[in-house]
């Protein structure tokens, strides 16, 4: 028996000791353990220092374990949260501030000078509205493919997906005005995101835990981004106003050149504050989720029964259909960050009921969305929107369906959490192939218009 197995050995018995868990739950967290020792063993880190670092993941099982954890990892621990030159180089990772910074000034520099290329015309324009992702996330995917030490074996099958997907929607004939345009120009980011996700996964991409570590950094990197956007928009108001009296023309140069160069900069800036602050504070998504649940819980019940008694539904228009879209997506998010946070080994409590309250409303609304939309298609026809659309429901409506079903099971007691946070995961693929189906097939059949 190597050094690994004891190690778990001695875990496995302490969690038996504290009867929190029975032979079956323990061999599912035992999986589950094993899974983040081998990614982080990945990672350059030493079989004892991986198993430390996986136990800490997983959470506290009882006390023993929790002092386990703790007596034998305060050294390490403190190893991973002192800020150095270089953090990241325990793991074998290069993040250090100047290599973040160079990226920045990159993907800035490239938007900024797609938008001195780009003319006046509405053509010119459209063009840079579905290139702007092309610009900054594959830089994104490169920094994180540096920073990682991604082999080249892995790197040149990612460079040629962005070449290609650069190739197809520049050579698409797109209709002025068209809606298969537009889809693309929203759903393009979505799959370059999961380019970027590849590479912070530096490859590992089957997987559950390390796809669960995307989950969770994409979450993180939404509210970094979000708070750098606030703290430029203060930045660029202030500047445009103290400036405006003596140079008229600042603004228009603020808003055509600074703005976007520095929206473009703030994605890198953004990935690595996440990377920076993991360790040192608190992760700040799964804290939101907390507060934000029961609200929007109480706001999809109400919606929902207030929906079926009005029958309001049955003339939902696009926008309020998009609407509803984004609040799925919503509540998707909800509950893989709340799992995300949640004690592999912890009872059911007041959260997991109320998660699965806020599931069964959600699966109502989209069950009343799909009759809406199956409605139209059979008076109106199919269209490039419509199609995207619908797809999109159906496959939340699958996703809501097997989350509300493993949140029943694990509020009864007959399934751990584990199993919806890799439900999620392997969902992940799903949403990848459906939405390059929208960039890359719907608009030929569509005719590009």
């Amino acid at each position: 028996m190597d050094a690994l197995d004891t190690s778990i050995g001695e875990w496995r018995a302490a969690i038996l000791r504290g009867k929190a868990v029975d032979e079956v739950d323990a061999d599912e967290l035992e999986g589950h353990l094993r899974e983040q020792v081998a990614d982080l063993e990945t990672g350059g880190l030493a079989t004892d220092e991986a198993f430390l670092i996986a136990v800490r993941r997983l959470g506290r099982v009882d006390a023993l374990t929790a002092e386990f954890a703790r007596v034998q990892g305060d050294r390490l621990w403190k190893q991973l949260t002192l800020p150095t030159a270089d953090f990241g180089a325990e793991t074998g990772e290069r993040r250090s501030l100047p290599t973040m910074l160079g990226f920045a000034v990159l993907a800035g520099a490239l938007v900024l000078t797609a938008h001195l290329l780009a003319s006046s015309s509405e053509a010119a324009f459209g063009w840079l509205a579905r290139d702007y992702s092309l610009l900054v996330l594959p830089v994104l995917a490169a920094y994180f493919a540096w920073s990682k030490r991604m082999p080249w074996r892995r790197i040149l099958p990612l460079a040629i997906v962005v070449v290609a997907l650069a190739l197809i929607v520049n050579l698409y004939p797109f209709t002025l005005y068209g809606s298969t345009g537009d889809l693309v120009v929203l759903h393009l980011p979505l799959v370059l995101w999961f380019v970027v996700g590849v590479a912070y996964l530096g490859g590992e991409v089957r997987s559950s835990a390390r796809r669960m570590d995307f989950l969770r950094f994409s979450g993180e990197w939404v509210i970094y981004y979000t708070l750098i956007a606030l703290g430029g928009a203060v930045l660029l108001g202030l500047t445009t106003l103290i400036l405006t009296p003596i140079a008229p023309e600042v603004t228009s140069i603020v808003f055509s050149r600074v703005m976007p160069t520095g929206a473009a900069g703030a994605v890198i800036v953004a990935a690595w504050l996440v990377e920076a602050k993991k360790s040192i504070i608190e992760n700040l998504a799964p804290v939101l989720t907390a507060i934000f649940t029961p609200l929007f819980a109480v706001m999809l019940i109400v919606s929902a029964v207030a929906y079926l008694v009005s029958g309001v539904w049955r003339d939902f228009d696009r926008d309020l259909l998009i609407g509803f879209d984004v609040l799925l997506l919503v509540v998707v998010a909800l509950v893989v960050y709340g799992i995300s946070a949640r004690d592999a080994t912890k009872g059911t409590g007041v959260m997991d009921i109320i998660r699965l309250c806020a599931v069964v409303a959600a699966i109502l609304l989209d069950g009343l969305v799909l009759v809406s939309m199956f409605a139209r298609v059979g008076e109106l026809g199919f269209t490039a929107n419509r199609v995207a659309a619908l797809g999109l429901n159906v496959i939340l409506i699958v996703n809501l369906v097997g989350t509300a079903w493993l949140l029943v099971r694990q509020v009864a007691g007959r399934a751990p959490a584990a199993r919806l946070e890799r439900w999620q995961t392997r969902y992940l693929p799903v949403f990848a192939a459906w939405v390059a189906f929208v960039v890359l097939a719907l608009p030929p059949l569509f005719g590009f218009a």
